[in-house]
């Protein structure tokens, strides 16, 4: 099972735009604020964050400001990844006044999105660190930071999913419902894709041992009790790879976990997170 499935060239382009988009919604033609402050001051800005995390986003954090002025020089104490406490002090900022204020909560609100994603991630990693599942993510992404937050998922030790509906088929309920029989919807996928990696949510066992009657190799449990996903478990025989979804939270994780299956996939980790609180303050100013 891989890990990531994100194009580092890819990645770069998507911070790009990401940054583009953030910037222009938070300040448009004009920062009214900043207009305020001498256009030669400089200052020495720090970040810290007043939760415990697991950060994620530099790349954001930086780019943000190295958009705005690439004479910015940001020092960090810390690697992406590195699980921080409570007022730790994270970076430092060096460089002309106007553009570290421009650049301040957009730059943040990436650093403290995707590290929240990390977080919870991490948590649930730890959680099942003692068992042969894995975790990974969903589509129940932020609009627009789809690429950003499967990249935390990855910082926070989690694996991606399908990117998009562009890059494997995922048979779900309303699939079977839309379509006139089950039975064709592996060879109808087989035209669609070059490999086997075809997924299909069920609901119940009879709908599970009629999905591995077809053939499909990689089954999504929707739902399942802890009964039924030991059930399926004993079922499967390890012909299929099977993902318990739905209504799992940290408490439950590791019983999942136990019953055997491959792997548990979480919408929580990129749609149900709290950022993490992170602040930035002018330590030293100079007017020139």
């Amino acid at each position: 099972m891989h890990r990531s499935k994100i194009n580092k060239k890819n990645l770069k382009e998507v911070i790009q735009k990401n940054i583009a988009i953030a910037l222009q919604e938070d300040i448009g033609n004009i920062d009214l604020s900043s207009e305020l402050i001498e256009e030669k001051s400089s200052a020495k800005a720090y970040v810290k964050s007043k939760d415990s995390a697991v950060i994620s986003g530099i790349p954001w954090f930086n780019a943000t400001f190295l958009m705005l002025d690439p004479k910015i020089k940001i020092k960090w104490f810390i690697k992406e990844g590195a699980i921080v406490k409570k007022n730790q002090r994270l970076c430092e900022i060096y460089g002309k006044t106007k553009p570290i204020l421009s650049g301040e909560r957009v730059a943040l609100n990436f650093l403290q999105t995707l590290s929240a994603t990390s977080s919870i991630t991490h948590q649930y990693v730890q959680a099942i660190k003692n068992t042969h599942a894995k975790i990974f993510d969903t589509r129940k992404t932020i609009p627009g930071l789809r690429i950003a937050q499967k990249y935390a998922v990855t910082i926070g030790g989690g694996n991606n999913q399908r990117m998009g509906l562009f890059d494997q088929i995922l048979i779900k309920e309303n699939h079977i419902k839309s379509s006139k029989k089950m039975d064709d919807l592996l060879s109808l996928s087989l035209k669609y894709v070059k490999n086997k990696d075809i997924q299909i949510e069920v609901e119940n066992l009879n709908q599970f041992e009629k999905a591995i009657e077809i053939g499909f190799k990689n089954i999504l449990l929707d739902n399942f009790s802890i009964k039924n996903l030991k059930k399926a478990v004993l079922l499967n025989k390890k012909r299929a790879v099977l993902e318990a979804s739905g209504n799992i939270t940290l408490k439950n994780v590791k019983k999942i976990a136990l019953t055997g299956v491959n792997r548990i996939s979480l919408g929580s980790l990129t749609k149900n997170i709290k950022a993490i609180d992170l602040s930035m303050k002018i330590e030293t100013f100079k007017s020139l």
